[in-house]
């Protein structure tokens, strides 16, 4: 004690050795990989159902939330289907990955889905004021947040079959 205050020292840094070839790596993380190639395949499906909804491409499709089908979805469904293919359907991260994709999708239907359909309303509102109000020029809000329970199934049904996939890959390569 010095003082009356207890000292803590830090244990000495030890280097670990450098990740070796057979490593685990970004490549060869298969969860990983299957959420990220499902949310790929959901952004590239929604650039074009957009197109088919609206005749008219819009790049923003490839990079923004809500439509067809959720990349959302997706993304955390191929997650855990993958980890539960990897590491089990029973065990502890699997759970884990299970809650996290339920809370998302509860999420997209239910608070983003409600505050994009609000944003609808208030971009109306302000529409509709007169000029010499001082919101009339304000910027409409992003109305396209959340996603339709179709979507939502559209996303977990992608994020599924990418897992599936992908797992078939990796029994035909090993």
């Amino acid at each position: 004690m010095n003082g009356g205050m207890l000292m803590v020292q830090n244990p000495p840094a030890t280097s670990s050795p450098p990740p070796s070839p057979s490593s685990p790596s970004f490549f060869t993380n298969y969860p990983l990989l299957s959420a990220f190639v499902a949310f790929a395949i959901a952004q590239f499906i929604k650039f074009f159902t957009a197109w088919y909804k609206e005749q008219r491409w819009d790049l923003k499709q490839l990079v923004g939330s809500g439509g067809m089908p959720s990349s959302h979805s997706a993304t955390v469904t191929a997650l855990a289907a993958a980890i539960g293919f990897q590491e089990g359907f029973g065990g502890t991260l699997f759970a884990t990955a299970l809650v996290l994709a339920a809370v998302v999708m509860y999420d997209a239907t239910g608070v983003r889905l409600q505050a994009g359909r609000q944003a609808e309303v208030l971009n109306q509102i302000v529409y509709e004021l007169p000029a010499e109000h001082p919101l009339a020029e304000s910027r409409p809000l992003r109305e396209l947040l959340g996603h339709t329970p179709p979507q939502v199934v559209a996303g977990g049904l992608l994020g599924i079959i990418t897992a599936v996939v992908g797992h078939l890959i990796i029994l035909a390569c090993s």
